[in-house]
């Protein structure tokens, strides 16, 4: 299965793919406390596949994970890498990439 980026300013905030089984996965960056929370609260959530097991997790899209918790995720994973940019960046991003 080949793997989808999802970029914010050149720097990946997401991954859709396959395990080494093929099944379906999303790899997220989270606050290392609240992922590790997640991994023991949740079967489907392991740490990230192929990637920093403090900072990312891989959830399995076919499993008990509830969708508002990965769109939690999702959005987390987003601000940290949002926020880790210029501000100057994070300014044309929210005006939509406009320049003035």
């Amino acid at each position: 299965m080949d793997a989808k980026r999802y970029l914010l300013a050149g720097k990946m905030f997401a991954m859709q793919g396959g395990d080494k089984n093929k099944k379906a996965i999303i790899t997220l960056k989270c606050e290392p406390s609240f992922g590790e929370s997640l991994r023991k609260q949740y079967k489907h959530i392991s740490e990230g596949y192929y990637m920093n097991k403090a900072h990312w997790n891989s959830v399995y899209l076919d499993g008990d994970v509830p969708d508002e918790i990965l769109k939690k995720m999702i959005d987390m994973s987003y601000e940290l890498i949002f926020n880790s940019l210029s501000k100057k960046l994070q300014k044309e991003i929210n005006e939509g990439g406009r320049k003035k």
